[in-house]
């Protein structure tokens, strides 16, 4: 079975950073497109940010300017910069290989690898 493993949530005061990173354990994340979802409380999953295997980028445009995706094939990682961080960046993060989500839940997502997600929590 794939595997990805995620590690960098927790809780930070608004105007903060912190870093989500995302493992492939047992796959090269090389030829996946990489994604970031998240799930708040309360509200639907939405894709924050995504990088094609030609490391064409995609952002939410709440997160334009503040969020970075990267990735780094050699360490076999994804990573999530996430700079300026606002209260309502508070949710459960998630990476994703070839992750589609159609219905509510990330969860439930239709196809793809998904890590266990992290949380993480913005205080004003």
């Amino acid at each position: 079975d794939a595997h990805l493993v995620e590690s960098g949530g927790g809780s930070v005061q608004a105007g903060g950073s912190l870093t989500l990173s995302c493992t492939g354990t047992t796959f090269r994340l090389a030829a996946s497109r990489m994604s970031w979802y998240r799930q708040p409380k309360g509200d639907e999953c939405e894709l924050v940010a995504s990088v094609t295997s030609d490391a064409k980028t995609t952002y939410l445009d709440s997160v334009k300017g503040r969020f970075i995706i990267a990735q780094d094939n050699a360490e076999n990682k994804s990573y999530l910069q996430m700079n300026n961080l606002k209260p309502e960046d508070t949710a459960k993060y998630f990476c994703a290989a070839d992750g589609v989500v159609t219905g509510y839940f990330c969860s439930r997502a239709d196809s793809g690898t998904w890590g266990q997600g992290t949380q993480v929590t913005v205080s004003s």
